[in-house]
């Protein structure tokens, strides 16, 4: 666990939390650390989470099957982001979503109910983690509106247009790389893939954009 500490003392989730209190916060959350393959369940549809889930190394994706077998992706999980958090609080409700590995992946898990129930000490950075864990759920529900605002484009050039545009404003330039593949670019746009790339290929050739693979440049 402690090659992971410099991860940790990075992460949202421990901000403003030194190692020593991190290793105390780890003994009262029970952590414990699991192992997934590529392509691995995590957490599937139907179970009850009593645990937030904090990614340590690999690459998570929450996604969703439907009855004929068409898989959208909702979300992508990196390392030192957490998933689950919402059902784990709710406790008595059952996740709707699968998330899974989409390689060796590496998670932490945190007792939830310990986590929002302070300590008979009452040691400051156990109320620290609390207010973390509210920004973060406050931050998602932000990334869940950005992403809302490229479903509701009505074409699948403007569901590009949506997010590449605001993919380079996270970047901060107009060259940048993103993490997902065709078919899981189109999986999360809940766009047909062949459609996409040959929109992709129109907004080359009309000199809106230029890639190569997963780098994209804006003009």
């Amino acid at each position: 666990m402690r090659q992971y500490f410099s991860l940790l003392k990075r992460t949202n989730l421990f901000l403003g939390i030194t190692e020593k209190e991190i290793e105390s916060l780890l003994c009262c959350l029970e952590a414990r650390e699991h192992s997934y393959e590529k392509e691995e369940c995590i957490f599937a549809r139907g179970e009850q989470v009593m645990s937030v889930a904090l990614l340590l190394k690999g690459s998570v994706h929450i996604q969703k099957e439907d009855y004929w077998g068409n898989l959208s992706i909702l979300n992508e999980i990196l390392p030192g982001e957490i998933f689950g958090e919402v059902y784990a609080c709710l406790r008595n409700d059952f996740i709707l979503n699968n998330a899974v590995a989409v390689k060796q992946s590496n998670v932490l898990f945190l007792d939830m109910k310990k986590a929002l129930t302070i300590c008979s000490t009452a040691c400051p950075f156990h109320g620290r983690l609390v207010k973390n864990l509210l920004s973060i759920m406050a931050l998602k529900n932000k990334a869940l509106t950005q992403k809302l605002e490229h479903m509701s484009q009505r074409t699948t050039r403007e569901k590009l247009r949506s997010y590449l545009s605001e993919q380079s404003l996270r970047a901060g330039c107009s060259s940048f790389d993103i993490s997902f593949s065709r078919q899981q670019l189109a999986d999360f746009l809940s766009v047909d893939r062949s459609a996409m790339s040959h929109e992709l290929c129109k907004m080359r050739d009309e000199g809106m954009i230029s890639f190569q693979k997963n780098h994209f440049v804006l003009h």
